[in-house]
């Protein structure tokens, strides 16, 4: 996803998920034997540092269709003296060949922490994506804890695979990709800090835990959901927990502590040494911090419409809808919060520091594949103990906390504008009848939505897996580039013949998919612009020129902040903006239909979520049109 790391973007922007389509393996890979996966990730080649030279010459291409020609001019002596025999970049470049040669990778524990755990403002909306799932067919709290009951079995069914190591390895184009992020999503939470925040995983613990936390009415219960002999508890044995905890949780006056990790990171910092100061308090954000995940069990939110249906949901997935609503309703700092309504809202919310979006959502794929093959068998029902209640005793000085921390949410809450859409006049289907990336097809659509909305191009951020590598995480790819800007300037212009147009259109789909191969072999920019960086203040020299030069805060300013995030289920990932003026747009292409969640802002006049959503959705069939229009075109 796309993280942004504060707002003067200092080091860059991290991927909020990444967008490689990865064949589906589980049902056709046998099961490997335990310790495959060591042996796999042991066998993965290490990320590259690209040449110095090369990635000047590429920064300098990225930033010719969103700068003017003197400032072009004026990075380009920069680069110069930059790359210069003997000069800093050199040095620098030495530095990070040097690093790569003493780590499994160099960039992913910079990344980690320059990325994610520096990062200070709220995880909520500025970094922790959601995911909505299609409408579940019930409405009353029955239906919810059937739902919830079988979801709960679904994960302790891939947490199978992950403890004994039989996850089937994924694949791109013959190469095995890294799945360490896998084995990162359970029974982790990050830790807030005063300065820097932390990430921990329980899952190798000596005894490692065998409890959820669900959370009913601000009220958080630890749920054990493995039997006396290591089984996992069935769905009817789940099912009756649930309804203890349900049963246990109905006063609705209690105070909502998991606001607090809603809070600004500072902010939280000092909150929870307020909070855990006490014995009990901090007992009780310990069992949460070592569950294996979170659920969720919300309130239902007011009616809207059915088209209006998906947009709500996904503004319940990234903030709860409020501290009157369901945001008390969480623990955020969480790694996994899966979160089903009563009223048939269902997907979930991660933190976004131990993993990208693939793994959540090959979790998400088993997880409604299980949901759809499970029943509620009856088994014999021993006596099952009572979920533990987590008790908090709120002070004056913590009572302060939550009332700052509810007002900072629904100041948020207020501010962001998520529009989702089924675009449902084509999916991949015709792109690739064109023999085009329907990937690529749907970023220069962004790029000409973008282009028609604000008569300009702007530096664009979609995420790429680096999943290659050992450790990878992810690199940024460009979609504004000089073939995209020739084509958006060239599309509404009535002196343009069609041919001209979709030749342009081709040669932009092309260069982006270019990009693209680059950019998941490690050949990209920004995580090497980043690395040298890094390792100038690691040397404690001064940071370079072209480092201070507003070429480069131009070019970390997304605007359009994007990634493709394709599963199975016909579901769609949304996130935040990642700048304030800017948009958040995540898209699942299915065969015939494409799920797109555009966010923005409403305190940036010049933004609006709906109208991209609309403009975007046109643009699409205008693209289609004109390949239609034009059939002798050799695309």
């Amino acid at each position: 996803m796309l993280l942004v790391l504060g707002r003067n973007m200092v080091v860059g922007t991290a991927n909020r998920c990444s967008r490689l389509v990865l064949r589906p393996v589980r049902s056709t890979v046998a099961a490997a034997a335990p310790g495959r996966y060591l042996t796999h990730q042991n066998g993965l080649p290490c990320l590259p540092v690209p040449p110095l030279q090369q990635t000047c010459d590429r920064y300098l291409a990225a930033l010719e269709p969103i700068l003017e020609s003197a400032e072009l001019e004026c990075t380009k002596d920069l680069l110069t003296k930059f790359q210069s025999p003997g000069g800093v970049g050199e040095r620098l470049q030495k530095g990070l060949e040097s690093r790569a040669r003493r780590t499994d990778n160099w960039l992913s524990d910079w990344w980690l922490q320059a990325a994610y755990l520096d990062f200070r403002m709220p995880v909520v909306v500025h970094s922790s994506p959601g995911v909505v799932l299609p409408r579940m067919q019930f409405s009353d709290r029955q239906g919810q804890m059937k739902f919830a009951a079988k979801l709960i079995a679904g994960v302790l069914d891939f947490k199978t695979m992950i403890d004994a190591e039989t996850l089937p390895v994924e694949y791109l184009g013959g190469s095995p990709l890294c799945m360490h992020q896998y084995y990162q999503i359970l029974s982790s939470c990050r830790i807030p800090g005063l300065k820097r925040d932390s990430v921990v995983n329980h899952a190798r613990d000596p005894r490692p835990p065998t409890h959820i936390t669900v959370v009913h009415n601000f009220q958080f219960f630890v749920l054990d959901v493995y039997n006396s002999d290591r089984t996992p508890l069935t769905v009817d044995q789940l099912y009756v927990q649930l309804e203890k905890i349900w049963n246990s949780s109905l006063q609705t006056n209690k105070e909502p502590v998991g606001i607090l990790t809603s809070q600004h990171r500072n902010d939280w910092g000092k909150a929870y040494v307020n909070l855990t100061r006490d014995e009990t308090n901090k007992e009780s954000v310990l069992a949460i911090q070592k569950s294996i995940f979170t659920v969720c069990l919300d309130a239902p939110m007011p009616r809207v419409s059915d088209e209006m249906f998906r947009s709500r949901a996904a503004l319940q997935m990234l903030h709860g809808g409020g501290s009157h609503w369901n945001s008390g309703n969480r623990w955020f700092d969480k790694t996994l919060q899966f979160i089903i309504g009563e009223d048939g809202t269902c997907g979930l919310m991660y933190e976004h520091a131990p993993a990208e979006g693939p793994p959540i959502v090959a979790l998400i794929d088993h997880i409604v594949e299980y949901i759809h093959t499970s029943g509620m068998v009856r088994s014999p029902m021993a006596p099952l103990p009572m979920p533990k209640k987590l008790r908090f005793n709120v002070t004056p000085e913590i009572k302060r906390d939550i009332e700052n921390a509810k007002e900072h949410m629904n100041t948020m809450v207020h501010d962001l504008e998520v529009r989702v859409v089924v675009f449902d006049q084509f999916g991949k289907n015709v792109p690739k009848a064109q023999k085009m990336s329907p990937d690529a097809f749907i970023q220069i659509a962004l790029q000409l939505a973008y282009y028609r909305m604000h008569q300009r191009c702007c530096s664009t951020y979609e995420s790429a897996s680096l999943r290659m590598f050992k450790r990878g995480r992810t690199d940024t790819i460009r979609s504004a580039s000089i073939d995209s800007a020739n084509f958006v300037k060239a599309f509404d212009d009535p002196a343009k013949h069609n041919t001209e147009k979709v030749a342009l259109l081709e040669q932009a789909v092309k260069a982006h998919r270019a990009y693209t191969d680059r950019a998941i072999r490690g050949q990209a920019i920004d995580r090497h612009l980043l690395g040298l960086k890094l390792q100038a203040i690691e040397d404690l020299a001064s940071i370079p020129e072209i480092f201070m030069d507003t070429a480069y805060s131009a070019a970390q300013h997304f605007n359009l902040s994007t990634s493709q995030v394709p599963a199975k289920t016909d579901c769609v990932m949304c996130f935040g903006p990642g700048v304030p003026d800017g948009y958040g747009v995540c898209y699942n292409p299915m065969a015939k239909h494409i799920n797109i969640a555009v966010s923005a802002f409403n305190s940036c006049e010049e933004t609006n979520a709906a109208h991209m959503a609309k403009v975007l959705e046109n643009t699409l069939m205008d693209m289609r049109k004109l390949l239609e229009e034009t059939p002798k075109a050799k695309l």
